[in-house]
């Protein structure tokens, strides 16, 4: 199930000479916190990659580990209330199942956001495609590679 994610998520980074920073772990990866201990870093260093729905289709909201969508904020930006997709429509609709969603190798025409809140710190551990691995990036190659749009919609 995870294969075919994990090649498309490879194929970007190397796309962008980056292959070499992603990280395949013994333990799981599916959370903040399994995350932040299976590398072994604090909670906040962790991308989480919040998966929605809106009227103008998919989007990802890329995070700081610790952060909180603002639903206020959201609204505001997006003009909508916060819609989390559930279940399946994560796979179906993002292009990755829960535990592994990342901002990269997505389904085509899912927008991609980035929270102030990664601008915390200056690298950060997104998921790399399923339950078990993970990408070191600088935020700056972070916004290079994904093309994320900034936004602030995070407590």
């Amino acid at each position: 199930m995870y294969a075919e994610n994990i090649d498309r998520v490879k194929k970007q980074l190397r796309a962008h000479n980056l292959e070499n920073r992603y990280i395949e772990l013994p333990a799981s990866t599916a959370t903040v916190a399994l995350a932040a201990q299976a590398i072994g870093c604090e909670e906040g260093l962790i991308a989480k990659t919040l998966s929605f729905n809106t009227k103008n289709g998919p989007i990802v909201i890329v995070a700081m580990g610790t952060a909180r969508i603002d639903n206020k904020k959201f609204k505001e930006y997006f003009k909508e209330k916060a819609s989390f997709l559930k279940g399946e429509e994560v796979q179906n609709l993002i292009g990755h199942p829960i535990g592994g969603v990342c901002p990269f190798g997505l389904k085509e025409g899912v927008k991609i956001y980035l929270d102030e809140s990664l601008k915390k710190y200056d690298y950060t551990y997104p998921a790399a495609g399923a339950a078990n691995n993970a990408v070191k990036l600088t935020i700056e190659e972070l916004q290079d590679i994904t093309h994320g749009v900034w936004i602030d919609v995070c407590k």
